[in-house]
């Protein structure tokens, strides 16, 4: 009896052992197919439940592809240390669970396929801008997708699109922002209180309005705003059945695109003009050596305001150079820099044109600061007997300085010479410009470099600006024509008064006034490439680097290869916005030890 006893307490102990023993050798020999099982049962449910969602509200709405959407940011809890193969295996799975929400715009496959595109690591949404930049060129060469394995009987197969493209970023918010607009369209042209229907999208309406807020990209919408989506275009799909009549709904759409685009159109031109004003705009610094420069000038006899050498501004075989502006900063660095880089200094005229105010201004400094064996004429606008019959002051647009648009009567401004060049006031010159005017024009007018090489930050296309759905415009102009640009161009003056291009100026000056002739504004560039079209000859690209005023990429060596640097755009190298790394180029013409310079804290 007792040994029975005995054996029975045995068997009973052996049992407990085999309890205790077993799951841990179930675990250490099953580990990695027990992890991947677990991850198999944990995709499986958060699918189960976004399909739960997708099918509500939608009973008689024909759903597109199936999606899916994966939470940003949700790592794996589970961690262990083991062989190469289950750290593979969990990275793959934390990688997977790493994936930002994106939207699966791929269509659904049948039967099984590997997952095939390598996933990337989440970048956080305070990047920098030059590493996002990078990031995006090289991911815009991948289309990564991928399907994950069969998890039951009659499960569907999920494909999942991981493009980090600029193109796909804002998708679901475009998309929203549609729904939004389509629901609208519907709201005004019903008849009020004509269904109940209407009623829910109005409220539908209201709530995604306040749940996308500011978004600006799909990394911005939460779940519930995903949600709501669907809820909406579910909506959307049974009041489009309600209201059948699409003659209705286009006509209503149709005004309200006119309506958005005159919108769109002066918001542009406000923020147009606010733009340049920031541009024109002169620091305190400047507004000061201004005011102690005139005081100056006023202080001398008018025999001694006049600059030396004037027998020579009507000269036709010296170097002639227009600059038009109001900046005396900016004409001293033209002036300086042309200067400096020319072997014959004796041969050049610098003729300034500005207004009554920076007369006395810009030849109180040149009355200073004389430019060696160069000559320097300046002139005021106001003198001008025939800008009456033009009526200067009505041919440019409020947000542009008169000077800009001078350009278009140099043959008026300048009866005694057959070339000159022209400058903006926002260039530098770096290396002798006598082979310019050696350039052969082959007849044309304007010599300028073009700006249609694809890929330079200088690129720009023709209908960009200009309207080609004018018949006027669309029938004479080629589309593809190659763009160019103002800086330093060379003009043959004979030819253009051959060409009588003052009035040819004026013909498309009154036409983009009567209708919209211009897709971004009217500026003077589209209305050279009107006016001096067929008689452009583009110059090598030497000649001019553009892009030192908006664009931060140009290297060293292709700024220092540049017989003319310009900083076209709003960030001009005298204001304090301007691009450090380029600004030592333009600085260094400039003597910031000069009394007056000091006196008003003008500083390098």
């Amino acid at each position: 009896m007792k040994q029975i006893r005995h054996r029975r307490r045995i068997l009973i102990l052996c049992l407990l052992s085999l309890s205790v023993v077993a799951p841990l050798v179930f675990v250490s020999l099953g580990r990695s197919e027990f992890l991947e099982e677990l991850y198999r049962v944990t995709y499986r449910t958060g699918s189960l439940k976004i399909n739960a969602v997708e099918q509500e509200g939608s009973e008689e709405l024909e759903e597109p592809n199936e999606v899916v959407y994966i939470e940003k940011d949700v790592v794996s809890t589970i961690t262990y240390d083991s062989g190469k193969n289950n750290e593979s295996r969990e990275s793959r799975i934390a990688e997977f669970r790493s994936i930002p929400l994106e939207r699966n715009v791929s269509g659904l496959g049948n039967g099984n396929k590997q997952h095939r595109g390598a996933q990337q690591k989440n970048l956080s949404s305070n990047t920098e801008d030059t590493n996002t930049h990078a990031y995006s060129q090289e991911m815009s060469k991948e289309n990564i997708k991928g399907t994950h394995m069969q998890s039951g009987r009659k499960a569907g197969h999920h494909h999942i699109l991981n493009s980090r493209s600029n193109k796909v970023k804002n998708q679901k918010v475009l998309e929203i922002k549609d729904q939004i607009l389509t629901a609208k369209a519907y709201l005004k042209f019903a008849p009020p209180n004509s269904n109940s229907r209407l009623k829910e999208l109005e409220l539908q309406v209201k709530e995604l309005e306040i749940a996308v807020g500011e978004a600006t990209q799909d990394s911005d919408l939460s779940m519930s705003v995903l949600q709501k989506m669907r809820h909406m275009e579910a909506s959307l799909s049974k009041v489009s059945r309600a209201f059948p009549d699409c003659s209705t709904m286009a006509s209503k759409l149709n005004a309200m695109k006119r309506n958005t685009e005159v919108q769109v159109r002066s918001l542009r031109s406000q923020a147009t003009y606010l733009v340049n004003l920031a541009a024109r705009s002169a620091p305190k610094s400047i507004h000061c050596l201004s005011m102690r420069l005139t005081t100056e000038y006023f202080a001398l006899r008018p025999e001694e305001r006049k600059l030396p050498n004037e027998h020579k501004i009507h000269h036709p075989e010296l170097y002639h150079y227009a600059v038009f502006s109001d900046n005396v900063l900016a004409c001293a660095v033209v002036v300086n820099s042309t200067v400096s880089s020319a072997k014959e200094q004796e041969k050049l005229v610098f003729h300034i044109v500005t207004n009554s105010l920076s007369l006395p201004v810009i030849s109180m400094w040149f009355l200073l600061n004389p430019p060696g064996k160069a000559t320097v004429h300046i002139q005021s606008i106001d003198n001008y007997a025939w800008s009456s019959k033009y009526n200067i002051s009505d041919s440019s647009p409020r947000y542009a300085s008169e000077s800009n648009y001078l350009l278009f009567y140099l043959p008026d401004i300048f009866p005694a010479l057959n070339k000159i060049v022209l400058f903006d006031h926002d260039v530098v010159v770096q290396q002798d410009l006598s082979g310019l005017w050696n350039a052969d024009m082959k007849g044309n007018v304007i010599g300028a470099v073009g700006t249609c090489e694809e890929g330079k930050p200088s690129f720009l296309r023709i209908d960009t600006f200009i309207n080609f759905s004018d018949p006027s415009i669309g029938e004479k102009f080629d589309v593809n024509a190659c763009s160019w640009a103002f800086g330093v161009n060379l003009f043959d003056l004979q030819q253009w008064r051959r060409h009588n291009l003052i009035a040819v100026y004026h013909k498309y000056l009154q036409m983009g006034s009567e209708k919209p002739l211009w897709n971004w504004y009217t500026g003077r560039v589209p209305l050279g490439w009107l006016t001096f079209y067929n008689n452009t000859e583009l110059l090598d690209r030497r000649w001019q680097i553009l892009g030192l005023g908006h664009y931060s990429g140009i290297g060293r060596n292709e700024i220092e290869e540049a017989a003319v640097i310009h900083y076209d755009g709003i960030r001009k190298p005298w204001l304090d916005i301007a691009m450090g790394r380029y600004k030592s180029y333009w600085t260094k013409f400039l003597n910031f030890d000069h009394p007056f310079l000091q006196q008003c804290n003008l500083q390098e």
